[in-house]
């Protein structure tokens, strides 16, 4: 029954005041000793004793006590105060003392209380006797416990309440009220302080106010003392708060504080008169309200404190804030009326309060009710208060309200933010420079509490009928960050302060896992009733997350829809029901929802559209008047609430339509004494007019309250209303204007009294506070809402600034910002800051600095911006896609200046070296350090040669150079330590671990960076910066090898474009070819779906301009050959092989490229060890020009001819293979046959060299590989056909060229006819066993015939040649015996029958008839003489055998 709930834990005591209070302040002395657990009970009789004497002592010293002695029977002329001293000094010592605990403690209290609730005593008498009971309760004399413990913490609380004293000078009276406060500190700190009853903690709180009140009129110690008293009090009571259990009962006012109310604290009657006398402190109750006063509350008052006593003193420090109702003022209205002593007093009690009762407060309903409704009210009034002092009081309470009770005070927190907060910190409502400041300083207290913001965001922006606080917070304090015409000031340092704040918590929310991924677009589909739409489960988060999205869409599309409807009514109809926020067909219902719940709308229009007469309006007017609880309210608090949420339109018409459906909804819930709907109109609308005759500045002549009650005669119903009501309706219209014009916009712009009476209506209903308490996801929507603003203010506040401190503050801000944006991937926040950092590093300026580096090295803002953003860079790399154009611009600027490590882009690829002897012209190089500082107005140059990148990052040693000074080396090294700080080489080297999409712009940012090549020169500008960009670009790619077709194609089309542009050599093309050529041999090994795309890229560098190819030949070589030796089991394809063997090829004729060139050939053909069907015609070709080439030494052109011989064991090799092919054997063989065609091709080819040498030497290469088909699967036609374009070409050839070409073109021709002989005849003798089984076989013959007939016939050098002469008959002869042996060449022979023999002997007849004779036997000749007969051909045909003898 309101008692505490657990036992009260021991408070320290204290001992008595000392006399030397200095500072003004209470001070209380350590504890003295426990009487329980060192003291025994004839210690404490002792003690008393001395009490006893010294109040005696004093007593004595007094004139008036002192006379009382000069008789000899002293007992009978002592006063009665001193004989009860004395008696109690009789007995101390005869009680016994082992069991003090159950001696009354009245018995030794009385005396001491008696002395003090006499008037005639004087005060220092009265002080030693309250010095006496404080020590005696700081002692612990006796506790809760003891016997009768109750009876006697009652009377010590009503004799000092009541104590009198006659006051004798200020001094001794102030001294007095000091040891009163004192002692009824000393009541409530002591063990046995629990068994006071609610009335009397109501007495000593009420007292102790009384004391503070009188003390404005005495002396600055008193004042102090008696506040800090009234403050401990306060905090000893609710430190119990926590243990309190909630009364089930009903508690009536308390007399006590009902009194006092009565009073009121500037009514107070004086305390401490002539007589010194500080009672009786109560107010006595008048006979009625003493009436109401049930048994109940009284029994609840009269038991050990608990909540009842705290309800009410709480409900009294409120009412200390009520202070402007008693004397007619508002704090806006009239500064220096109200004194701001009694609201800081109530209000660091009430703070007090609330600190120790913390969340505990939201168990107790009277209490909470308190807080909610009356407190809220002050407050929101007081923070409107000129004074700062008030205002960080206000802001303060408020702060620990949120923390502790946020969840049963929604509305209210918005309600303050809106009118107070930040209207003040906007400098609104004339706000001071200090209460700006004293308002922006709260809010960002507010958002350093770890979810406050995000709490916002959840349960009021996200909420339709609540305003966009989150949004307010984070525009006001971006607005405020902006410096405006001057210098940065504490404000934009403050509200930077806060921005950075709201980030951090986000940040802090991050956890290690994953975010979740984010939810699609959400869309409404159809109309439902939104409006009173509620979240079926608060504790599922999934499903609380999708509802506050829902929410928080359906907010802004109602935003975008008040723009339509505030320009056009109709349009805007059509919008909402397009975007499913009203239904298809308009309803009234919800059409007045939309009216009643949507901030922002034109209340003209609303105002129109409600007083329209067409039977849709009026249906939407009455269902808006049903959204209205009017509920236990005053008639002119409901009109004022009504009419506040539109315009009152301006035809008496449409007033009186709205009238009446209002008149209707009020009639329906809060009669109160009206009849009817009539009398309520009727009242309503004399109230309207009523309002505009008393605020209406152009009437001079104001109604009276009469002519008011006068002009309602006889409307309820024929009745008059009571006068009393109708005089308080007169005056609260008269002090307090209906607004029938209300403000338009967002959110409630003033507080006033029927807002918040409809406010806490409102906060019944409203939806629950949702504690933000999980992982965040909603952060990613609040960023993408304040990023902008946000990161445009710190960025703002960074350029501004000039104290490190604020420069690293803005540095972490950044950074979260990244850290935040990267976690919920919201990629173009990241981009957006990366592009703002960026300028802060001065690496964008266009202008030149004299001494760049060393402005670096100076420029703090510079450095750290430019460690920032490659922080960024390196850890959210990821998130950065457009953002990379702007590092990489600054990348280059520093390479420009020479600030980059020489390591920056060689790590990835330092094996892209090229041979010593490779490089013309190589400058020495060396590395950037402290003590080698190039001159820092020559940017960087190119070497414009091949060779290593790392050299296009050294300086020009031989450049003169001026000694640099100590200021410049510092600047020097600190720009190197920021450049080493920034990890920059990290991002190119760990390039492998970005996103894709990263990646890819990463990579095209490097192209843009590099420029385009000129059209003119055919090298971009700054060909520095294209081959640094080149270089970087060049190592992205090896570095991801592994998702090279991702980036392929940009990579090649950039080389591409350099390749085909380049027209002269320059250091930015042999990197392209080079680089390419790097790319190919490090990728090849990994990427064979992606082999014949980077085989394919190679043919660049057969598209160089013929100047640029010329300069570089040797070492495109070397690097092809390099490309074969390593991936040459890779190359698979003939386009790859056919892009190898060309490169290859077009070396023949260059002088330092041809050996390189054919060693890389040999590689391939020698043996046969690489060659496949794939790439053996490329490789016949490329030796073929070998072969032709004249460069170099002759032995190349013979040693490519071996090579193309030697590879006939390939084709045979193949072509046994052939033999295991299965169904593909037979298109196998026909290959291999066309691969043996085309080599012997070839060699036929060079049999017409110019070089005696070579075409002999092509000769005997093609009498190899004709001889050795017997390996390879060729059939009998085929070779036929082969003899016949190959050997008989080759033939015929010859003996064109020795007829028709100078013997100087063609030397020796002699020696090349005689082997072209020895090779026919070889050839034919090798292949004829299968060209014999031929129909057809006789006209190979006689070809064979026929050329040896004019090759024995032909003149050189203008005569026969004899070496031919000689051997042709010899050749001939051995073919003949061949043939003969065989049986080929026989009169009945099998491959041509008699028609072969006959023919034969024909031919022969004509060059070598001694022949026959010398082959055949007579016998063997005997046969017809056949010349001139035709014979029949195997055909049947008959053949002029002149004719075939000719052909």
């Amino acid at each position: 029954m309101g008692g505490l709930g657990v036992q009260n834990h021991g408070i320290n005591p204290t001992q008595e005041e000392s006399a030397a209070c200095s500072g003004g302040s209470l001070s209380f002395p350590p504890q003295g000793l426990n009487s329980r657990a060192d003291a025994t009970g004839h210690t404490m009789a002792c003690m008393i004793n001395s009490e006893v004497s010294a109040v005696l002592a004093v007593m004595r010293r007094n004139v008036r006590w002192s006379g009382r002695y000069a008789s000899a029977d002293d007992d009978y002329l002592d006063h009665s105060l001193i004989q009860s001293l004395k008696s109690l000094r009789r007995q101390l010592f005869a009680w016994d003392t082992n069991k003090w605990s159950f001696i009354d403690p009245i018995l030794y209290l009385r005396p001491f209380l008696d002395v003090i609730r006499s008037e005639e005593t004087g005060a220092p008498i009265t002080g030693v006797a309250l010095s006496s009971i404080h020590k005696i309760l700081s002692f612990e004399v006796f506790d809760d416990r003891t016997a009768n413990a109750v009876q006697a913490m009652h009377a010590v609380v009503d004799a000092v309440t009541g104590c009198r004293f006659e006051v004798t000078d200020p001094a001794s009276e102030e001294a007095v009220l000091m040891k009163i406060l004192q002692l009824l500190l000393a009541c409530m700190r002591c063990r046995a302080s629990r068994v006071l009853s609610n009335q009397h903690v109501c007495t000593i709180v009420n007292t102790c106010f009384r004391v503070v009140h009188q003390a404005r009129s005495k002396g600055e110690l008193l004042q102090r003392i008696s506040r800090h008293t009234m403050h401990e009090l306060v905090r000893c009571i609710f430190l119990h708060l926590p243990q309190a259990i909630e009364t089930t009962d009903i508690l009536s006012s308390n007399a006590e504080i009902a009194g006092f109310y009565k009073e009121q604290s500037f009514g107070l009657k004086k305390i401490g008169n002539n007589k010194g006398n500080v009672g009786p402190l109560t107010a006595p109750l008048d006979d009625e309200s003493e009436g109401s006063e049930t048994q109940n509350g009284t029994r609840i008052m009269m038991e050990p404190f608990g909540m009842p006593c705290m309800v009410e003193i709480f409900h009294f420090l409120c009412s200390l804030l009520n202070i402007s109702d008693q004397i007619g003022v508002t704090p806006r209205a009239n500064h220096m009326a109200l004194d701001e002593d009694v609201p800081l007093f109530a209000l660091g009690m009430i703070n007090s309060a609330i600190e120790l009762g913390g969340s505990s407060v939201s168990k107790h309903p009277k209490l909470l009710a308190l807080i909610q409704d009356e407190l809220f009210r002050n407050l929101m009034q007081f923070g409107l208060s000129i004074s700062p002092l008030i205002l960080s009081t206000v802001c303060s309470i408020v702060l620990n309200l949120y923390c502790h009770l946020r969840m049963e005070l929604k509305l209210q927190l918005e309600a303050f933010f809106s009118c107070v907060v930040l209207r003040l910190a906007e400098g609104k409502c004339g706000a001071s420079y200090h209460q700006q400041e004293v308002a922006l300083e709260a809010l960002v207290d507010f958002c350093r509490q770890k979810d406050f913001m995000a709490e916002m965001y959840m349960n009021l922006d996200s909420d339709i009928t609540c305003s966009n606080v989150f949004e307010e917070i984070i525009n006001l304090l971006s607005r405020c960050a902006f410096p405006v015409n001057g210098p940065l000031s504490m404000m934009h340092a403050l509200a930077l302060e806060g921005l950075v704040a709201v980030i951090q918590g986000m940040s802090n929310r991050i956890g290690n896992s994953p975010p979740k991924l984010q939810q699609t677009q959400l869309e409404l589909d159809e109309y439902t009733p939104f409006w009173c739409a509620k979240c079926e489960d608060y504790s599922d988060r999934e499903h609380l997350l999708k509802f506050v999205r829902r929410r928080k869409y359906i907010k802004r599309r109602l935003m975008s829809a008040t723009e339509h409807f505030n320009k056009d009514l109709n349009k805007g109809f059509e919008f909402l029901q397009g975007t499913h926020l009203l239904p298809e067909k308009l309803d009234a219902k919800s059409v007045a929802c939309f009216f009643r719940y949507t901030a922002g709308l034109d209340k003209d229009i609303v105002g129109d559209f409600l007083g329209n007469h067409d039977e849709f309006s009026v249906q939407v007017l009455h269902e808006f008047a049903g959204t209205f609880d009017f509920r236990d309210m005053n008639l002119d608090t409901a009109l004022r609430i009504f009419v506040e949420t539109f315009r009152l339109p301006g035809e008496s018409q449409k007033i009186q339509r709205v009238l009446e459906a209002f008149s209707k909804r009020y009639y329906e819930q809060s009669a109160h004494i009206l009849v009817n709907e009539d009398a309520a109109l009727l009242l309503s609308y004399s109230i309207i007019l009523l309002n505009t005759d008393q605020h209406n500045a152009q009437i001079k002549k104001k109604m009276t309250e009469e002519g008011f009650i006068r002009n309602n005669r006889c409307i309820n119903g024929g009745n008059d209303l009571p006068r009393e009501f109708l005089s308080e309706l007169y005056q609260s219209i008269c002090k307090n204007e209906i607004k029938i014009t209300p403000e338009s916009g967002f959110g409630v712009h003033e507080m006033s009294q029927s807002r918040w009476i409809d406010l806490m209506r409102k906060s019944k209903s409203t939806s629950p506070y949702i504690v933000y308490d999980f992982i965040p996801y909603l952060d990613h929507d609040m960023l993408t809402i304040m990023s902008g603003p946000t990161i445009a203010a710190i960025c703002v506040v960074f350029d501004y600034a000039e104290h490190d401190d604020l420069l690293m503050t803005c540095v972490d801000g950044f950074l979260a910002v990244a850290k935040i944006s990267a976690y919920h991937q919201l990629d173009d926040v990241i981009d957006d800051l990366v592009i703002s950092l960026c300028k802060f590093t001065t690496l964008l300026s266009t202008s030149m600095f004299e001494e760049p580096i060393t402005a670096f090295g100076d420029d703090t803002k510079a450095r750290l911006a430019t460690e920032t953003v490659f922080d960024i860079a390196n850890n959210h790399g990821d998130h950065i896609r457009t953002g990379w154009k702007n590092i990489l611009d600054c990348i280059s600027r520093l390479y420009k200046v020479g600030l980059l490590p020489a390591h920056l882009a060689s790590d990835a690829a330092d094996d892209m070296e090229l041979p010593a002897d490779a490089v013309e012209e190589k400058p020495s190089s060396s590395s950037l350090s402290a003590s080698h500082i190039p001159s820092a107005g020559i940017p960087r140059k190119s070497s414009g040669l091949m060779g290593r990148f790392s050299q296009l990052l050294y300086f020009d040693t031989e450049e003169l150079r001026t000694e640099p000074t100590e200021q410049q080396l510092a600047a020097h090294q600190r720009a190197l330590q920021t450049i080493h700080k920034c990890h920059i080489n990290s991002i190119f080297s760990e390039s492998k671990f970005l996103h894709a999409d990263s990646l890819l712009h990463l990579a095209r940012a490097l192209i843009l960076v590099a420029g385009r090549p000129s059209k003119v020169t055919g090298f971009p500008d700054d060909e520095g910066t294209a081959v640094f960009c080149l270089e970087l670009l060049i190592t992205i790619t090896l570095n991801n090898r592994d998702r090279i077709v991702l980036l392929w194609h940009d990579v090649y089309e950039h080389i591409a474009n350099i390749v085909h542009t380049s027209t002269t050599r320059c250091a930015l093309v042999e990197k392209a070819v080079f680089g390419l050529l790097r790319i190919c041999q490090r990728l090849l090994p990994y990427k064979e779906n992606l082999t014949d795309e980077l085989l394919k890229s190679l043919q660049l560098v057969l598209k160089l301009d013929a100047r640029v190819a010329d300069a570089y030949c040797e070492n495109i070589t070397q690097e092809v050959t390099r490309l074969v030796r390593a991936n040459f089991a890779h190359i698979k394809s003939q386009m790859g092989w056919k892009t190898i063997t060309s490169l290859l090829s077009i070396t023949a004729r260059h002088p330092e490229a041809s050996e390189v060139g054919f060693d890389g050939l040999i590689f391939i053909m020698s043996e046969g060890a690489h060659l496949s069907p794939v790439n053996y015609l490329f490789c016949i070709e490329a030796s073929r020009h070998f072969a032709e080439s004249r460069v170099g030494l002759i032995d190349r052109s013979m040693r490519a001819l071996d090579l193309m011989a030697e590879s006939t064991v390939c084709l045979v090799r193949w072509s046994q293979e052939t033999k295991h092919a299965g169904n593909d054997a037979s298109k196998m063989a026909d290959g291999i046959q066309d691969l043996w065609l085309k080599l012997v091709q070839t060699l036929r080819r060079m049999t017409l060299d110019q070089r005696e040498e070579v075409r002999n030497h092509a000769l005997t290469s093609l009498q190899k590989c004709m001889i050795g088909v017997e390996g390879i699967c060729l059939s009998p036609s085929f070779l036929l056909q082969s003899f016949d374009i190959i050997i008989f070409k080759i033939l015929d050839d010859l003996l064109e060229v020795s007829q028709t070409q100078s013997q100087k073109d063609y030397a020796n021709i002699e020696g090349t006819l005689v082997l072209a002989m020895k090779l026919l005849s070889k050839v034919f003798l090798q292949l004829l066993h299968k060209l014999s089984e031929l129909s057809s076989f006789y006209k190979i013959w006689l070809g064979v015939l026929s050329r040896m007939e004019k090759f024995m016939k032909i003149k050189v050098r203008v005569k026969k040649s004899e070496k031919l002469q000689e051997l042709v008959p010899e050749l001939l002869k051995n073919i003949l015996l061949v043939m003969k042996s065989t049986g080929i060449l026989a009169k009945k022979s099998t491959a041509g029958g008699d028609s072969l023999w006959e023919l034969t002997w024909v031919h022969m007849n004509n060059f070598a008839p001694s022949l026959q004779s010398e082959i055949f036997t007579g016998s063997e000749l005997e046969q017809k003489d056949y010349n001139n007969q035709p014979l029949p051909d195997q055909s049947g045909l008959g053949i002029d055998l002149t004719n075939q003898a000719e052909g």
